[in-house]
């Protein structure tokens, strides 16, 4: 029986998975072009599965030259040398595989063998060319995980020497050449630069700036999950809702293929052992909830990549803070460096012009490390972390009005009267230090990104199957106020929900904290200030 998997290589008999034909198809465009280009997205984005399944539809018509950058050690890339000696060491290995010619071969062999790290890049290539040279079908080259080597000058006069060659193709159609190169990888080396020469540190050069923009859709579409859990459901029978379940996965993990499978999986392999009665009942709305609970609280190899690369570039952390926490609108600017990084490692996306978290999964866990980092309340959530259980409802409900009751409560005794400015900034992180605790390990949180700006908030609070919407603003006024009641109504309309919440942070003088009820047609509203 096929599963589904989020480790390595995804293989069709053995594994559900969304089809990689469509993505194959137009990469493989781009290789009968003889384009030479990057695959560069964030981590377990899909890459490998691809280029294998690619490797495997280009057979036919070309020499596929398949290689994986993570088998050459940190030691050799240390000099020129000894990165030739491996780069020839990974050919032999696989050279019946490849089908290196024998007079190539016999050159391949004379370097690995050779063990003193003596061979140059000029030989590495010219036995390279040779082999293009003499092979019956035109090579392609493909490199995964070019990651391992993006840091070392000897991997930049690599990729200058295959510029060469791509150049001198492109002169003289005769000349000995790849037919086409793929680079893979998080990492976009053509943003790499190289100095041109050494004694000139001022000067560079990107030594990749041959290659042409790669624009495949790499990530799942909600069709795309839709068939992936009918093959599912063809051996299953679970009579799940299909593309209601699947709908509901890309609207948490906008087709980030890991995210999307690891979601499938959980819900097909922990679900049952964990409350619910059957598969019938884990693969419905709730489940997925539960399933992306589960997967927040969880430690992976994904997560691990991207909060190591908030803890090494604190210029990152600081952009993604402000643009969750207090709602700043960042326009997106390509030549930005910060921004380059933050879309090359996956974090964001654009939309319209503007950043945006790429998914909901990383807006739900970048959350929860902004606010469990800060310093900002930690009597708060001291305070809440106290009280838990007493925001459960009788049913396994939230109370949410009791929530903001003690949070109003419990904000005024910690801070008294604060100044506008500081609550401006960060009223809305204080109460979601106070949330956290509350609903940890029982429900998660999310922010629903069009809402999110300087003066307003909406927080969707996924509890056991149920929802709670609640606006958080800065108070600016009668009509401001009126609009945002109205707002938030339509926003119930929207879940189908009936009572709704709203959290306003009031700065008048002679203001009334607490909670009120309001009703609104058929629907209620319970309003709190601080």
């Amino acid at each position: 029986m096929k599963k589904f998997n989020t480790t390595g290589l995804c293989i069709p008999r053995k594994h559900y998975m969304v089809s990689t034909d469509e993505r194959v198809r137009q990469i493989r465009a781009m290789v009968d072009e003889g384009n030479y280009f990057c695959v560069n997205r964030g981590r377990q984005y899909g890459k490998t599965t691809t280029l294998f399944a690619l490797e495997g539809a280009l057979s036919d018509s070309y020499g596929v030259v398949s290689l994986d950058f993570q088998a050459i050690s940190t030691a050799g890339y240390s000099t020129e040398g000894k990165f030739v000696a491996a780069f020839c060491r990974i050919l032999w290995r696989k050279s019946r595989k490849l089908g290196i010619p024998t007079s190539v071969l016999e050159q391949v062999r004379a370097i690995a063998q050779a063990g003193n790290g003596e061979a140059e890049l000029d030989q590495l290539f010219f036995l390279l060319s040779d082999w293009c040279d003499e092979s019956d079908k035109p090579l392609v080259l493909i490199i995964d995980e070019v990651d391992s080597a993006t840091n070392n000058q000897v991997f930049l006069d690599f990729l200058a020497q295959l510029r060469l060659q791509y150049l001198e193709r492109e002169k003289d159609p005769e000349a000995p050449a790849f037919h086409s190169v793929i680079l893979a990888g998080v990492t976009d080396v053509r943003h790499l630069r190289s100095r041109i020469r050494d004694e000139d540190q001022h000067k560079v050069n990107s030594p990749w700036n041959i290659a042409v923009p790669f624009s495949v859709q790499m990530g799942f579409s909600a069709d795309e999950i839709a068939q992936m859990l009918a093959d599912y459901e063809a051996d299953h029978g679970t009579g799940m809702n299909v593309s209601t379940v699947a709908r509901q996965i890309f609207d948490y993990s906008h087709g980030y293929p890991f995210l999307a499978s690891r979601i499938c999986q959980i819900v097909d392999e922990e679900l049952v052992d964990d409350g619910f009665t059957d598969l019938a009942a884990a693969w419905t709305e709730f489940g997925v909830d539960e399933a992306v609970r589960k997967l927040l609280s969880e430690t992976n190899t994904l997560f691990d990549s991207l909060m190591g690369k908030l803890q090494n570039y604190p210029e990152l952390r600081g952009k993604l803070r402000a643009l969750l926490m207090r709602g700043e609108q960042i326009a997106h600017v390509p030549d930005d460096n910060e921004q380059q990084q933050l879309l090359m490692y996956g974090f964001v996306r654009v939309e319209h012009n503007k950043l945006v978290v790429s998914n909901r999964v990383f807006e739900m866990r970048l959350y929860v490390f902004f606010v469990g980092e800060s310093e900002t309340d930690p009597g708060l959530r001291v305070a809440a972390g106290a009280d838990r259980s007493a925001f459960v409802t009788e049913d396994g409900g939230l109370d949410v009005p009791k929530i903001m009751a003690h949070f109003i409560r419990d904000h005024n005794r910690i801070h008294g009267e604060s100044g506008e400015r500081f609550l401006e900034e960060e009223g809305r992180e204080r109460f979601l230090t106070y949330l956290s605790p509350i609903i940890n390990g029982t429900g998660t949180y999310a922010v629903e990104e069009q809402t999110r700006d300087q003066r307003r908030m909406d927080v969707v609070v996924h509890w056991l199957g149920r929802r709670y919407v609640m606006e958080l603003k800065v108070w600016h006024g009668d009509r401001y106020h009126e609009k945002g009641e109205r707002q938030i109504k339509e926003y119930l309309g929207h879940f189908g929900l009936r009572v709704g919440y709203l959290l306003s942070f009031d700065f008048r003088r002679g203001k009334e904290p607490g909670v009120e009820r309001i009703a609104f047609g058929d629907a209620v509203l319970f309003e709190g200030t601080v």
